[in-house]
């Protein structure tokens, strides 16, 4: 049990995730301060009362941290900046590798500190109200360390799934299925309306049968049928988490066809719509009967990700 009583905690990357999870942590009791490199991102979070700084040096120390990143390298970059004396625990939330994960782990541990990967999943609405998920990859010790800040972000819907590491590896196969389920499910239903059929009563028959899934239920509906495409997490992100997904599984030698012939489309879906279209939008290249917005123009230019390590790590 973590005994330690000082609430001060540092957030690192205030886009749309932790923005949200500063203030929840906020809301929670905590005394928050936020960094970003993005001015806006600053902004924003000061808007919602969030004490913020531009100098990341000024959290060094802070007894706890939490990160919410673009990837794995700007993680590698930030860590060993907030390691001093009085860092308890680092809780990373980023979608991120598991060799980084490690890395981070044997030097938070070699400064008397935890580190502890906790990609979460929840989007938006969950970060907003301290009920994210987490797959957590930690030490014992590092848990015990970080768990009153998991308890806040999660409400103490968190898995430890093993040692430093291993909550990378099932966030990214987590991130890679939604993948294939979005690519299916959209096909599928790119079927049914060839048939004639309403897509929105085919994926609400689909979901209460064996075939349903949040997907179906809740992404297609709500997302891409409605042609709103604001789950708020990018095309960009999926497509990089399901590529290293991939990736991750040949480090050890592991060969997932199926899994493998999904990342190649969701980079085909990025080139054709850009890295900042929102991810439900795979849709519309895999099914653009089904969309509002129909089939990407292959004309337009797609667009550039924003150079910022202002991240948004989750997807639903």
């Amino acid at each position: 049990m973590n005994t330690n009583t000082d609430r001060r905690v540092a957030v690192v990357g205030l886009g749309a995730m932790g923005g949200a999870m500063a203030a929840t942590l906020r809301q929670a009791g905590w005394n928050v301060t936020g960094f970003d490199p993005s001015e806006a991102a600053r902004a924003a979070a000061a808007e919602a009362g969030i004490a913020t700084t531009a100098n990341i040096a000024d959290l060094a120390g802070t007894p706890y941290a939490v990160l919410s990143l673009p990837a794995a390298n700007v993680v590698e970059a930030t860590v060993p900046q907030l390691l001093a004396p009085g860092t308890v625990a680092i809780v990373d939330t980023t979608t991120s590798e598991p060799a980084t994960s490690r890395l981070m782990a044997s030097l938070a541990e070699a400064q008397g500190a935890a580190f502890v990967d906790a990609p979460v999943s929840g989007g938006r609405d969950g970060a907003a109200t301290g009920t994210l998920s987490a797959f957590v990859g930690a030490t014992g010790a590092a848990l015990a360390a970080a768990e009153p800040v998991l308890l806040a972000l999660t409400g103490g819907k968190y898995s430890h799934i093993g040692g430093p590491g291993s909550g990378n590896v099932v966030k990214l196969l987590n991130n890679v299925l939604a993948a294939a389920n979005l690519v299916s499910v959209g096909e599928a239903l790119g079927v049914a309306k060839a048939y004639g059929i309403d897509p929105a009563k085919a994926a609400a028959s689909i979901s209460e049968a064996s075939g349903g899934s949040k997907v179906s239920a809740n992404m297609y509906p709500n997302w891409v049928l409605s042609g709103t495409h604001d789950s708020g997490f990018s095309l960009g992100l999926m497509a990089r988490d399901a590529a290293l997904a991939v990736e991750v599984a040949a480090q050890i030698g592991e060969s997932p066809a199926l899994l493998a012939a999904v990342a190649g489309q969701w980079q085909d879906a990025l080139a054709a719509l850009g890295p900042r279209a929102d991810f439900t939008e795979i849709a519309r290249t895999v099914a653009p009967a089904i969309t509002p917005a129909g089939a990407p123009n292959a004309g337009a230019p797609a667009s550039t990700a924003p150079n910022s390590t202002n991240g948004s790590t989750t997807a639903a």
